[in-house]
């Protein structure tokens, strides 16, 4: 058996609220590769969200775990998200060479839709691709900020789920 760290199968630590967005914090201003276990703790300390807690657009980033799609996002100009409606998601919002912003329907074979879906013991909103086997299952952070976890056939490679955060704009 490997000693990669699976997040399917570990069961998290639970830290309290505070302590997950002070560890939150830490990992993300770190930088460098992170283990999936200090981010499923965090996630298993933070509060879940409705969809409509998550309209508007957002700036995305994510954390180094060893996931084979690590930098994809980075390679294509991914800017972020865009919440307009629970039927109306952008999921992959990116620059042009210009540096203009568009929705990249290309890549994500459509757009996306929010729901409420249970993940990991807890309802909480949830982006669902029209076009790929991914969920997003998001939580929040503060008022600015969201954690997300990539969840679905496409989003598991290895029994390994993408960990990524948002901010408001």
């Amino acid at each position: 058996m490997s000693d990669t760290p699976n997040s399917v199968t570990r069961r998290p630590e639970k830290l309290t609220a505070d302590a997950a967005r002070a560890r939150f914090a830490e990992l993300r201003e770190a930088g460098g590769r992170v283990d999936d276990a200090d981010l499923d703790a965090v996630w298993a300390g933070l509060s879940t969200l409705r969809p409509e807690e998550m309209y508007g657009r957002w700036r995305g980033g994510e954390f180094t775990t060893g996931h084979a799609a690590n930098g994809m996002l980075a390679t294509m100009g991914w800017y972020g998200k865009t919440f307009v409606a629970r039927d109306a998601v952008q999921p992959l919002v990116c620059r042009d060479a210009d540096g203009e912003l568009y929705s990249n329907t290309d890549f994500g074979k459509g757009e996306a839709s929010l729901w409420n879906i249970e993940f990991r013991g807890e309802v909480t909103a949830s982006m669902v691709y029209d076009g790929r086997p991914i969920i997003d299952h998001f939580k929040r952070v503060d008022d600015t900020t969201v954690m997300g976890i990539m969840n679905g056939k496409a989003g598991v490679v290895d029994g390994r789920h993408l960990y990524f955060y948002l901010d408001r704009d």
